[in-house]
């Protein structure tokens, strides 16, 4: 595509819509419309030399304004955030199902060229993460279809959604399935937050405040790959841009424990704690890695950032929120 087609990003003021925004116009595209449901001031970036957009697209209605005249849509839009929200809201995250939908249909009426779905690890089948040493996941393991309650049944279905539209009606999708995006400007408080914004707000909380103590949800031995948001944002439009139309991992192939994960960020941090386990808190599965066998041979490609690189901006961004007192400690 030329740098003055049309893209339209769905839920752009969200995590990785809002760095997608940001390389969007840093690469040079004039013609960016950002959608999101969250009034403008809540959006985590937002430009103002962008088409700004608050709409709610669970709305059909709102789906068809979206897509009108795009060559490229982006769909990073649910109701979501980190494994405490996702066990206690699966009727929430089920009902994202509703945007994806109109999205492809309108997308489908208004011509678009590429439509790209934001999938998730969540869809694999739950009997391969039984393991904290567990085999890294490829693409064929979400079948048989045994995936996380709730928001993996919802991306799941979205993804044949996407399939089908493309079979039965030409539209041109493509799916990255992420493995537990993080970064700076993201979401680190509140309930939604993920695993690695929630420890590195947890190790600044006690670095401020001289209380070194920690809370870890589970025994601290569930393993986990996190993939840094420049490597997503760049291997989604890589993707997009692709003739690969099948679901695909994105996501970085270096796995971890949550132990492990404190370790990191404690030593950035340059502090010990003293962990409590909270052994009925929500954990999610044991074992989830990313398997790039697959993006590697069809892209020459995979998630490059280290886990100890991405971390230290992340804690220090958090870190300075917290000091500026962006939210209460």
């Amino acid at each position: 595509m030329t740098n003055d087609q049309l893209i339209s990003v769905c839920g752009a003021g969200g995590f990785i819509g809002g760095a997608l925004v940001a390389d969007l116009r840093a690469q040079g595209y004039t013609k960016i419309r950002a959608i999101d449901q969250k009034p403008l001031d809540q959006w985590y970036q937002c430009f103002e030399d962008v088409e700004n957009k608050v709409l709610d697209l669970q709305l059909k209605e709102a789906c068809h304004e979206a897509t009108k005249d795009a060559h490229t849509v982006y769909n990073l839009a649910a109701d979501m955030g980190g494994m405490g929200f996702i066990e206690n809201n699966k009727a929430l995250c089920m009902l994202s199902v509703l945007i994806n939908t109109h999205l492809c249909m309108a997308a489908k009426e208004a011509g678009v060229s590429r439509f790209f779905y934001a999938s998730s690890a969540c869809v694999y089948n739950g009997d391969k993460q039984k393991s904290y040493a567990v085999a890294p996941l490829k693409e064929q393991d979400a079948y048989p279809a045994l995936p996380e309650d709730g928001y993996g049944w919802e991306k799941l279905f979205s993804e044949r959604m996407c399939r089908h539209f493309r079979e039965d009606f030409g539209l041109q999708t493509r799916i990255a399935r992420y493995h537990n995006v993080y970064g700076p400007f993201g979401t680190w408080d509140g309930g939604r937050e993920k695993a690695p914004a929630a420890v590195c707000r947890k190790v600044a909380l006690a670095k401020l405040t001289g209380k070194h103590e920690i809370d870890i949800w589970g025994t601290g031995e569930q393993t986990r790959s996190f993939m840094y948001i420049t490597d997503c944002v760049e291997g989604t439009q890589m993707l997009t841009a692709s003739n690969y139309v099948e679901p695909i991992n994105l996501g970085s192939a270096e796995m971890v424990s949550i132990n492990q994960l404190v370790d990191i960020v404690e030593e950035i941090a340059g502090v010990k704690l003293n962990r409590t386990y909270q052994l009925d808190a929500p954990k999610g599965v044991n074992g989830r890695s990313s398997d790039n066998t697959l993006i590697q041979q069809i892209f020459g490609w995979e998630p490059s950032t280290r886990l100890r690189e991405g971390m230290e901006k992340t804690y220090a961004w958090i870190y300075d929120e917290m000091v500026r007192g962006k939210k209460s400690l």
